[in-house]
C-alpha cells in the first residue's frame, strides 16, 4: 500500500500502476486521507470559463468542436471586447466563482493587437481580486513574462493522453510542444493547470501514463483538470465509448494521492454526473469545479452546470466556495 504525507515527483509507472489495480472503495478512502492532509475538505473552488475566442482554430484535435477542420454547429466568434470579458468576469464574482479561465482557439499565442486585448483582459480582471488562468495555446518565454506583469494567476495547457496514445489524437503539434509551453511558463511565478481528457479511446495504461508524467512534473502542476470527453457530432471522436463513472473517480483519487497539493478539477463532462457521482469525487480529493451561467466548455457542445445547480448542491454536501488566492480574503502577504 502506497501512502504519502509528503509530496514526491519520483513515482515509478509501477506505484501508479499498483494504485491503479486497487479495490476502488479502499483507493477512495486513501484518497480522501490525503486529501484532508493537504487540504480543508469542504472548500471547493468555483471557477468560470469565458470563450474569448470560438472556433476557427487550426489545430486537428481529434476531440475538439473547435477545430476548422471538422463540420460541427460551433458558432465561429472573433476576440471579444475588454469590456464585455470584464462584465461577465464580474457576474460571475457575484455568484462565487474565484477564478475566470478566458479561452481561446488559437494554435499558439501571436504577438499582435489581439494578445494586447487578451493583457488587459488580464489585467482588470486580476484588478477585481480574481485569479485569471488563460488557455490560449503554445506560447514563448517572453510571451509568458508578458502574462505574468499583466497579473496572469494560472496557464492551462493539457497534455491531454499519454505520449504513448497522443498521436492518435492530435498530429498539428507534437507531446514535446507541449511540455515545451509547461516550461516556459515555469520561468515565470504565473502557476501551471495542466490535466487531461478521458474518453479518446485510450487504454488503462495510457491514464497510467498521463499521470504517471503530471506526477513526475517538478514541481506538480497547481491544478489537474480531469476532463471526460463530451462528444461533439461531426469531430473523429464522436463515437468513442462512454468512461464509466468509476473510470473517473479512479483518475481523480489517483491524481490525488500522487500530486497532494494539486487543486483537482472536475471539469468537462460533469454536467454528466449526479450529484452522487460528483459527491463520490470530491470525496476522492476533486476541490475545484467549472461553473457556469450556460457557458459551454471549450472544446464541446454541452453547458456546464449553471450556478444555482451548483448552489444547492453544495448546501446538500455541505461544502462551501474557497477564497481566491490572490484576493485579501484568502492571504494578504501572498504577494
Amino acid at each position: 500500500m502506497i501512502l504519502s504525507d509528503s509530496v514526491r515527483n519520483d513515482w515509478s509507472l509501477e506505484d501508479v500502476r499498483e494504485l491503479f489495480a486497487r479495490p476502488l472503495l479502499d483507493l477512495v478512502f486513501q484518497a480522501a486521507t490525503v486529501h484532508r492532509q493537504f487540504h480543508k475538505p469542504n472548500d471547493v473552488q468555483v471557477c468560470q470559463l469565458i470563450s474569448i475566442k470560438t472556433g476557427a482554430c487550426p489545430e486537428d484535435c481529434g476531440y475538439c468542436s473547435q477545430s476548422s477542420r471538422y463540420e460541427t454547429d460551433i458558432q465561429r466568434t472573433p476576440l471579444m471586447q475588454v469590456p464585455d470579458v470584464v462584465e461577465r468576469a464580474r457576474r460571475a464574482k457575484e455568484n462565487g466563482a474565484t477564478r475566470v479561465c478566458l479561452g481561446a482557439a488559437w494554435r499558439e499565442v501571436k504577438d499582435n493587437d489581439q494578445f494586447d486585448r487578451v493583457l488587459n483582459m488580464v489585467r482588470d480582471i486580476s484588478g477585481m481580486g480574481m485569479e485569471v488562468c488563460c488557455t490560449l495555446g503554445m506560447l514563448t518565454g517572453d510571451q509568458a513574462r508578458k502574462l505574468e506583469e499583466a497579473g496572469l494567476y494560472a496557464y492551462n495547457h493539457n497534455l491531454d493522453t499519454s505520449r504513448e496514445h497522443y498521436s492518435k489524437v492530435i498530429t498539428t503539434r507534437t507531446y514535446d510542444d507541449r511540455l515545451r509551453t509547461i516550461e516556459n511558463i515555469r520561468q515565470t511565478k504565473i502557476t501551471v493547470c495542466c490535466g487531461g481528457i478521458l474518453g479518446l479511446g485510450e487504454s488503462h495504461e495510457d491514464r497510467i501514463s498521463l499521470l504517471h508524467t503530471l506526477s513526475n512534473l517538478k514541481p506538480h502542476p497547481e491544478s489537474v483538470p480531469v476532463n471526460v470527453l463530451s462528444k461533439v457530432p461531426g469531430t473523429p471522436m464522436a463515437d468513442e465509448k462512454q468512461v464509466p463513472i468509476w473510470e473517473t473517480i479512479r483518475v481523480v483519487a489517483v491524481a490525488r494521492i500522487l500530486m497532494p497539493e494539486a487543486e483537482v478539477r472536475l471539469s468537462a463532462g460533469r454536467a454528466a454526473m449526479s450529484v452522487s457521482d460528483q459527491a463520490l469525487a470530491f470525496m476522492a480529493g476533486a476541490n475545484s469545479i467549472f461553473s457556469s451561467e450556460n457557458q459551454r466548455m471549450l472544446t464541446s457542445a454541452v453547458p456546464t452546470q449553471d450556478y444555482q445547480m451548483d448552489r444547492e448542491m453544495f448546501e446538500a454536501l455541505g461544502l462551501q466556495a474557497k477564497p481566491a488566492s490572490n484576493s485579501c480574503e484568502a492571504d494578504c502577504h501572498h504577494h
